[in-house]
């Protein structure tokens, strides 16, 4: 077989996972719940069927011949043959009915999640996730590691990182931002009632469809929705949907949820065109139909767009027109520099999605000293909410009131993505040094900005991270977009700037 049987082959495991995430954003958006016990059933069998077709007697055969000698080692070519040959090997390490059981508890257990979290009770949600943490800790074994378990299931989602890594990580940022979060603890609050007004659902839905076009989401190929947690899912870069949540008393959750979900979803509608149905479009180790190199480099564009652009001053200087028009009276007493200040206001909250941007790492940092604890067996399942509490409490001083304001907030463990929280941070020291080089590199962006034109940010954002697709690893790309890897001086030095400013420090 030839270079384009292989295509051929891997297209088809792409058309099986692209189907599963049609039936995943069902579940979430619009399926009744009673269908949810056969919902796992045809993820699981999808799933299987990917991972079967990918680690087949064809796909090997294509392998074998697929002739790129005459490529360079970095051409997509070349990467697509060594992608393919690693998820292979990485596949056949996992026992097919192990992946089966992980996808379908998966998918039931999200049912029992929203039902748990509805009623603010982890006991309803303890057993399916005791299970989920057992099939994971079966999953680390079979991966294989160096050094701790909880390394081989970061792999999946941003590979190279490592609980020691991670740890070194963490520490540098806590040595940079808890002297702020200090020093703000006792500073005036800027003034933010104007946020808990009643604002209806469906103007809420259509203003933050407006402001998500506006940064460039394209909704000839997207869509739009509500669901119990926001999400981005693409089925090719032709079909890229997004989703926030509502609620009629704080505006910015509906907002902000679609920003975030606009800048993922631009990643996907980015990437270069050739790259559909092919590796570079696949996320071959995690059975994902995604264009991003990690989950990292995913977040760092849901972030930027979120946080440094939705966020900014520039942005509400240009846009308070826009939202007292889409909230009729609403807004008529708050000035533009009012709603900038309240919409960067930090103080520490109980929800990790709403957190400010200072305060949020430490709502990551949390998980993942619990999910390291939970997979090497120093944290019981039973025990988790009591180290929950204990650790929003040392890190952001508060009391949680109730499980579902605690544990039960996310989403992920109930579809088993143990490993994934890292990625955020990632994200947004990712973001910084991106949105840092991009300014620095081109004034005319930051001046764009300043006038609400989108475009010169995104086309760079496109021509140095979203076209590549998993061409190339994350600090290879950060190295070709900023000419170093991953740096957290620019996240802090931009957390020092915003936060000094809005809070008048010295």
């Amino acid at each position: 077989m030839s270079y384009a049987g292989l295509i051929d082959v891997t297209g088809r495991v792409n058309d099986f996972l692209n189907a599963g995430s049609v039936l995943s954003w069902d579940a979430r958006t619009m399926m009744p719940k009673a269908g949810a016990e056969t919902r796992s059933k045809q993820l699981a069998t999808l799933a299987v069927a990917a991972r079967n077709l990918l680690c087949s007697d064809e796909t090997k055969r294509a392998l074998d011949g697929a002739e790129i000698s005459d490529k360079p080692a970095d051409s997509a070519e070349a990467r697509i043959v060594a992608q393919v040959r690693e998820a292979i090997n990485y596949h056949e390490r996992i026992p097919t009915e192990l992946l089966r059981r992980k996808t379908e508890l998966g998918s039931a257990a999200h049912e029992v999640w929203a039902e748990a979290r509805e009623k603010a009770d982890f006991s309803i949600f303890a057993d399916a996730l005791t299970t989920m943490v057992d099939i994971n800790r079966e999953m680390a074994q079979a991966i294989g590691f160096d050094d701790h378990p909880y390394d081989a299931l970061m792999y999946r989602f941003e590979p190279g990182t490592t609980k020691a890594g991670l740890d070194r990580l963490f520490a540098r940022l806590r040595d940079g931002m808890l002297p702020l979060v200090r020093a703000i603890a006792g500073a005036e609050k800027p003034r933010s009632d104007f946020l808990f007004r009643e604002y209806p659902v469906q103007a809420q839905m259509e203003f933050a469809l407006k402001m998500a076009k506006r940064i460039g989401y394209d909704t000839d190929r997207g869509r739009l929705d509500t669901t119990v947690h926001p999400f981005e899912v693409s089925f090719t870069r032709n079909d890229v949907r997004i989703t926030t949540r509502v609620n009629r008393s704080y505006m910015p959750m509906s907002l902000f949820g679609a920003l975030h979900e606009a800048g993922h979803a631009m990643y996907e509608q980015g990437v270069d065109p050739a790259y559909t149905r092919t590796p570079l479009a696949t996320d071959l180790i995690s059975l994902y139909a995604v264009g991003g190199v990690s989950f990292g480099a995913h977040e760092s564009q849901s972030r930027l767009w979120e946080n440094h652009v939705g966020r900014s001053r520039a942005f509400w200087a240009n846009h308070m027109g826009d939202i007292r028009a889409a909230y009729p009276g609403s807004l008529d007493d708050v000035t533009e520099e009012e709603f900038y200040r309240a919409v960067n206001r930090s103080e520490p909250s109980f929800i990790r999605v709403e957190a400010d941007e200072l305060t949020y790492d430490f709502h990551i940092m949390l998980r993942c000293e619990l999910e390291a604890a939970l997979i090497d067996g120093s944290l019981a399942v039973a025990d988790l909410p009591d180290a929950w509490n204990a650790g929003m409490k040392s890190y952001l001083g508060v009391d949680v009131p109730d499980d579902a304001q605690g544990v039960l907030q996310d989403v992920h463990w109930s579809s088993g993505q143990i490993g994934t929280f890292c990625n955020y941070t990632i994200g947004n020291i990712m973001a910084a040094q991106l949105f840092e080089t991009a300014t620095d590199e081109n004034s005319g962006i930051q001046a764009a900005l300043d006038g609400a034109d989108y475009t010169p940010l995104r086309a760079w954002l496109t021509d140095k991270v979203c076209r590549h697709g998993r061409r190339f690893s994350r600090d290879e790309l950060l190295e070709k977009a900023t000419g170093r890897t991953l740096d957290p001086d620019p996240y802090i030095a931009h957390l020092t700037r915003k936060y000094s400013d809005l809070y008048a420090l010295a």
